[in-house]
């Protein structure tokens, strides 16, 4: 069977989602990070980064959520997550997947974790970075509001709902206690309505009891 080792409102929200997409049979195994579970040496071993989510496929042993989302599109593609291998349309599955782990998220992490760039004890540097990081985040929400508008659907590659979408979702969702929050863009506000009613998202929410606001 098929093992998530998340933690709540951590990057493992996006595969739990297309999990709960995917209507498989999958074992959910908390990774205590209150308790430096995700440093233990039982963790390492599947992630020697320390990081969550890791994701157990029989033997494969998997980490990066972007990787995981490919995995299982991949694995069953009968549920259409992704588009044909070859097309115009699974080039910008790539691009777009690619850019919110690559592009969007690494500023995310800079305002959740700032301490990480300064030195420890660096108060004023923490300030900074954080700040810089949530002044950087605001065109690239303008890029992802544009691109919702121009998809030709309600999500985020068009009609099709693809495993990009809840790897979107799960990063705007962190911009909730912005200034300028990803809900506050015209475009991405409807977008994470419309990602809140989809039973997955539901289910992943109920499951992992995330407090409100959900966006």
């Amino acid at each position: 069977m098929i093992k998530l080792h998340y933690y709540p409102s951590n990057a493992s929200f996006a595969p739990h989602v297309l999990l709960e997409e995917l209507q498989i049979p999958y074992q959910r195994v908390l990774v205590d990070r209150n308790v430096g579970a995700h440093k233990s040496p039982e963790y390492l071993k599947l992630n020697p980064n320390g990081l969550i989510p890791v994701l157990e496929d029989g033997e494969l042993v998997l980490y990066e959520t972007a990787a995981i989302l490919l995995h299982l599109a991949d694995t069953h593609p009968a549920a259409r997550l992704a588009p044909p291998l070859g097309t115009p349309e699974r080039a910008e599955f790539y691009k777009w997947l690619v850019w919110l782990t690559n592009s969007l998220q690494p500023l995310l992490i800079g305002y959740y974790y700032p301490e990480r760039w300064v030195e420890e004890g660096n108060s004023a540097g923490v300030a900074q970075v954080k700040a810089s990081a949530e002044r950087r985040i605001g065109p690239m929400l303008d890029q992802l509001d544009a691109q919702l508008a121009r998809s030709g659907g309600p999500w985020l590659l068009g009609t099709q709902y693809s495993a990009a979408d809840p790897l979107a979702f799960m990063l705007c969702r962190w911009t909730r206690n912005f200034a300028r929050p990803a809900r506050s863009l015209p475009n991405i506000g409807a977008y994470l309505q419309r990602m809140l009613a989809r039973p997955a998202v539901a289910k992943a929410i109920e499951t992992e009891q995330l407090p409100q606001p959900w966006v």
